[in-house]
């Protein structure tokens, strides 16, 4: 079974490149645009990582972050921060942030070493 990677982010176009991005290099993923959608896709999938927007429509980055990591079930999924604002502050246990645009080969690499080759 292939490791499996939430996006979440509230610009499809970002969200379709990740997808291609991360399924080409043997990953399988689901997405979510809104926090409050992330939840529930989190809960249903227990993905093994995370990319993580900051800054998105009806909740922002750091508060699904804030309920997520008070489910005991899903505290401990790693996430990488994927965003145009500047906020390192906002989620101190991130593993690791990228700055928006990103270079996909940082990104393969963190995950890589966040989570494994994909099975």
């Amino acid at each position: 079974m292939a490791k499996k990677i939430l996006i979440i982010d509230d610009d499809p176009i970002i969200v379709k490149y990740l997808t291609a991005l991360l399924e080409d290099n043997g990953y399988s993923t689901c997405s979510a645009t809104t926090g409050a959608a992330a939840l529930e896709v989190v809960k249903r999938e227990k993905p093994d990582l995370i990319t993580l927007d900051l800054e998105m429509p009806e909740e922002w980055g750091p508060h699904f972050y804030r309920r997520m990591t008070k489910d005991p079930e899903l505290q401990d999924i790693p996430v990488i921060v994927i965003s145009g604002m500047a906020g390192r502050h906002a989620i101190k246990k991130a593993v690791a942030y990228l700055s928006k645009p990103f270079d996909p080969d940082k990104l393969l690499l963190t995950v890589q070493r966040a989570i494994g080759l994909p099975d």
